[in-house]
């Protein structure tokens, strides 16, 4: 559905040039490692863009559409992967500008991610919403909001001409005072931060990982895991919330649990942690205290 609703905005082009570039410099490099000479490699790197989920579904349909609504002509499809990628990589904004170098251009980014969010909230119908779409419409609302809440109160003021009544719709997208107070999209922020830790070390980027979290010993944890294993599964079963439980019982912090989602199906490794409340509405982010490995 997220793909669907991406293929009819209007492209961030920093972002797909820079998801081009990364596409472009991974193919050279399997190529070089391949074998495959430097006039082969350039004819071959045209036809590598950026990632179009569902294109091949999306376009005939598009056309099928526009057979009988000679209108939508006027408009082109566009499949792109943005806000798809954040959450299949689990992502925050400062992840997004960090990975393609999109510092000069987070305003053109924040102002896609605003524009999807408030198409998927008013496009979907309710018919075909999900449990776990609306937990990514939520956090893509309170993502764009944090990042910079003038563009969903702008947003807000246009579709309302009456103040009082604009202001008085705030917690429908879950504008709110702090960070944790809007307990869905945060829910899925913490999801986020503990799966962004499987990915990691799936990558094996052990660097990143203690700088994030310096009191655990991330190469020897799973040092003794791969003895057990030969990878860490990261798609979207790994993903699911099967293998994610967060306890909200308590005031000021929430005890969390990422299972890894091993090739045997063991599930027998997970990392824990707890979110500090307090702390994660001072900066504004998810702050983890008491982050563990833990097996058995």
């Amino acid at each position: 559905m997220i793909s669907v609703i991406e293929s009819v905005l209007d492209d961030p082009r920093p972002v797909l040039r820079a998801q081009q570039n990364a596409a472009r410099g991974a193919a050279v490099a399997e190529m070089k490692a391949d074998g495959i000479d430097y006039d082969e490699r350039m004819t071959l790197l045209e036809d590598v863009t950026y990632p179009k989920p569902l294109e091949d579904l999306l376009v005939p349909a598009f056309a099928t559409y526009a057979a009988g609504h000679a209108w939508v002509t006027q408009f082109e499809l566009s499949p792109k992967s943005v806000v798809r990628e954040m959450i299949e990589r689990a992502m925050t904004f400062n992840d997004l500008v960090s990975k393609y170098q999109l510092g000069r251009s987070e305003g053109a980014v924040l102002r896609y991610l605003s524009d999807a969010f408030k198409t998927l909230r008013h496009t979907v119908p309710e018919s075909v919403r999900t449990p776990e779409l609306d937990d990514y419409i939520a956090w893509l609302g309170a993502l764009v909001r944090y990042v910079d809440s003038s563009l969903v109160d702008e947003w807000e003021e246009m579709t309302s001409p009456d103040p009082v009544k604009a202001h008085a719709s705030a917690p429908e997208i879950g504008r709110s005072t702090s960070l944790t107070s809007d307990e869905r999209a945060f829910a899925v922020m913490v999801r986020n931060t503990m799966f962004r830790r499987v990915q990691l070390v799936a990558e094996e980027e052990y660097d990143l990982l203690d700088e994030m979290d310096p009191g655990v010993d991330w190469y020897a944890a799973f040092d003794d895991y791969y003895e057990e294993y030969d990878d860490i599964e990261t798609g979207a079963d790994a993903r699911g919330p099967q293998l994610f439980s967060l306890d909200t019982s308590m005031p000021r912090a929430w005890k969390v649990r990422q299972t890894i989602a091993d090739p045997d199906g063991d599930h027998g490794w997970a990392i824990t942690a707890v979110v500090d409340l307090p702390a994660s509405d001072e900066r504004g982010d998810v702050v983890l205290v008491d982050v563990e490995v833990v097996s058995g």
